[in-house]
């Protein structure tokens, strides 16, 4: 069973990791860090997050392909992807994935606490791109 407050924060970054971290404390949420794609999936517990916060370029890795083999491995978390480099067809690709937030680094607290909040009130799974705010459907 998912505990909504667990946010697994995954970016290959390390201080986009402790900034994330020390955000999400403050707003009440425990985090886990992965600072890779590879982390994350050897990780045993995934669906025991509420959500994750996931980089969409892994240096080398692709966060939203990342999100596709979880799906297909029957592991249904919500996403909230992050990314420095915002285009359309990244954009309609993480929207297409099914994230619930799509986050152009650097984001503000409110767009980050937002979809969590919504997240945990929904943990059946993440909203269609026709029902996320309209500024997250670029």
């Amino acid at each position: 069973m998912p505990n909504r407050n667990l946010i697994f924060v995954v970016d290959d970054d390390p201080g986009t990791l402790r900034g994330v971290s020390r955000l999400l404390r403050q707003y009440g949420y425990d985090s886990m860090l992965f600072p890779s794609a590879e982390a994350l999936e050897r990780h045993d517990d995934i669906e025991k997050a509420g959500c994750i916060v996931l980089d969409i370029d892994l240096n080398g890795a692709s966060g939203i392909d990342l999100r596709h083999r979880l799906k297909a491995a029957g592991k249904s978390v919500p996403v909230i992807y992050m990314t420095g480099n915002d285009n359309p067809a990244v954009r309609k690709a993480a929207l297409d994935s099914g994230c619930i937030a799509f986050l152009t680094k650097p984001f503000s607290v409110q767009e980050l606490i937002e979809p969590l909040e919504r997240a945990g009130r929904h943990p059946t799974g993440p909203n269609t791109p026709a029902t996320l705010p309209r500024a997250l459907r670029g």
